[in-house]
């Protein structure tokens, strides 16, 4: 299950790609149009900042804006920058992956498969999709 920090990321870019091209918005109309509490969208703001998804304008006329095109921003760029993985098992994971506890052989494990299987193809939807499929 996603993180509230990740679906309010998602939920604020998502802002910004409905506004895209028409200059910054202020941090307050994110929140109050999206209902997220302002103190906690400031961090999240500040971590696509730093991942380079947005900028920020400062001054009276200031906000935030993506810093890429809507089609050029991932859901698994998003999800894996806050989450860290979209994988149940850390053994089917490249991102974080951990050699499994429970089973030594990974090659033959049966569940180690399917839930590759099910990483792989999560992954592929989300890297699949941007922030323009969601507008």
């Amino acid at each position: 299950m996603l993180s509230k920090k990740t679906r309010y990321a998602m939920v604020a870019l998502t802002k910004l790609a409905r506004e895209h091209g028409s200059g910054p918005i202020a941090i307050s109309e994110i929140a109050d149009s999206e209902q997220i509490p302002r103190r906690f969208l400031e961090g999240i703001l500040l971590s696509l900042r730093n991942m380079g998804l947005v900028n920020s304008v400062r001054g009276k006329a200031g906000g935030y804006r993506l810093a890429k095109e809507p089609s050029e921003i991932r859901l698994a760029e998003v999800i894996t920058a806050f989450e860290g993985s979209v994988g149940m098992l850390a053994c089917v994971c490249p991102q974080s992956y951990r050699p499994c506890e429970f089973h030594k052989d990974e090659e033959t494990c049966k569940l180690r498969r399917t839930f590759k299987y099910i990483h792989e193809s999560t992954f592929g939807i989300l890297e699949n999709t941007s922030l323009q499929d969601l507008i």
